[in-house]
């Protein structure tokens, strides 16, 4: 595979052009959590805990908008590849009803069943009442970001990632200083506590789509016929329903099982303490993956422009390896990153500022050491699945490769070391992070198999 790397003059500029500006959204996106994280852990453990019970029920909308932006993207790809700008049209239309339908339906729910909704993630009734008022506003926020994150996925895949740093920069700055003084009530406003947060992410969240809707109507790339975006069509309905309805499926999968974990560690004898270590490892992670995350989005479109426009098997299998190999030297170089930053940054100021007790400390630094060990695994993972695998539309696989370690090896260990067994918290963290080794081998056997090399294109025509 490291043979791969070798590549005609230009690749590499063209490969870092186009991930460099999805990096940088992909950071200003998770830096939306995070501030919201920080600054409420400031209030103290228990708030700390409440919005981390609450971001793992939020966290499946997330996976639900990735989920369909990722269809998208797989579709656009390829008919951008092909040159086929109605078809573009016509995905878009298609995601962004679904878009709209699931995310609207999960957060009527959570506005009106907040308590309801959190009693699933924990037991602890303090952390459902602190927890309930920003799980009620902050659902609805995601209704408006499903929308911007649709147009924004559209553009990437045409080769305009920059729309996407420029709305969500927008977005992250006005969260964070509306957080500041709605959470602790500063410049004359009223300190909301939780609730403030939840405030300032929907507002956040408005300015998205105002940033998307005057772009749409003022700057567009490429031209979006709104013939076709009202009605897609039935071939585009039914290429969505195989594919983008798939990974769907395989996203709420995986984020359901990131859910499942949260619980584990919820009802633990040790429960607030586990989530609120569980919570500052969780946006250690949002921030240490967005450049592998990056790295697959460039690989999924560079792959589906490839397919869609008709390249030689060998050569995208060759361009596919290329791609695998830089995401495992990536992932080597977080690695590298997290180990220098654990002793000198992350314990003695990052965890400190979370106000966590000696048992959380420890625990959250169990948590890192386990996490930089399998990151180049993760790193590979997140390239095979997100970016290989569906640039071909071969779903079925990912959703194997995805899937399977999770919910067969990783989350059945973890419940077995944490609830029956009681292990100790390194082994415990063994069994959190595992999958990711296990998913390894299963990704690098489908992609020598080349089976994963489809163009999807035809079968989108109306």
């Amino acid at each position: 595979m490291l043979s791969a790397l070798r590549q005609k003059p230009g690749f590499y500029r063209y490969l870092l052009s186009l991930s460099l500006p999805i990096v940088l959204q992909n950071l200003i996106s998770t830096s939306l959590g995070f501030v919201d994280t920080f600054m409420v852990g400031l209030l103290g453990s228990n708030q700390l805990s409440a919005v981390t019970a609450a971001n793992s029920l939020l966290f499946l909308l997330q996976i639900v908008i990735f989920g369909l932006t990722s269809g998208l993207a797989l579709l656009v790809s390829q008919h951008w590849g092909q040159g086929d700008l109605h078809s573009i049209s016509r995905a878009v239309g298609v995601v962004m009803y679904a878009a709209i339908g699931i995310v609207g339906t999960v957060a009527i729910f959570f506005f009106c069943c907040p308590q309801k909704a959190l009693s699933i993630v924990t037991d602890n009734t303090v952390l459902i009442q602190l927890g309930a008022p920003y799980l009620k506003i902050a659902g609805v926020s995601y209704l408006f970001n499903a929308i911007s994150s649709v147009y924004v996925s559209m553009e990437r895949s045409v080769e305009n990632p920059k729309l996407g740093t420029v709305v969500y920069a927008t977005s992250v700055s006005m969260n964070t200083v509306l957080n500041y003084c709605l959470i602790f009530g500063k410049f004359g406003f009223e300190a909301y506590g939780i609730k403030g947060a939840a405030i300032a992410t929907l507002i956040s969240r408005l300015a998205e789509v105002t940033i998307v809707a005057v772009y749409f109507c003022t700057k567009r790339k490429i031209p979006v016929y709104i013939r076709e975006l009202l009605s897609p069509g039935f071939m585009m309905v039914k290429s969505f329903l195989k594919y983008s309805t798939l990974i769907l499926f395989n996203e709420f999968m995986w984020g359901l099982g990131q859910t499942v974990f949260t619980t584990i560690l919820g009802h633990t004898a040790a429960s607030a303490d586990m989530l609120a270590a569980f919570a500052v490892m969780s946006n250690i992670d949002k921030m240490a993956t967005v450049a592998c995350y990056g790295l697959a989005d460039a690989t999924a479109i560079i792959l589906g422009k490839s397919i869609g426009a008709g390249l030689e098997k060998e050569h995208i299998y060759k361009l596919g390896c290329c791609l695998l190999a830089v995401a495992v030297i990536l992932g080597g170089c977080i690695s590298v990153v997290l180990a220098i930053l654990l002793p000198v940054f992350f314990r003695p100021v990052l965890f400190p500022l979370f106000q966590l007790n000696e048992f959380a400390f420890y625990t959250v630094t169990c948590m890192c050491i386990a996490y930089l060990i399998q990151m180049p695994c993760r790193s590979f993972n997140n390239s095979v699945i997100t970016g290989v695998l569906r640039s071909g539309g071969d779903i079925k696989a990912a959703i194997a490769v995805d899937l399977i370690p999770l919910w067969l090896i990783a989350i059945p260990i973890t419940a077995l070391l944490a609830l029956h067994m009681e292990a100790a918290v390194p082994i415990i963290c063994v069994g959190i992070y595992c999958e990711n080794v296990c998913k390894m081998p299963l990704g690098i056997i489908r992609v020598k198999s080349k089976k994963w090399i489809n163009n999807i294109t035809q079968t989108t025509k109306s």
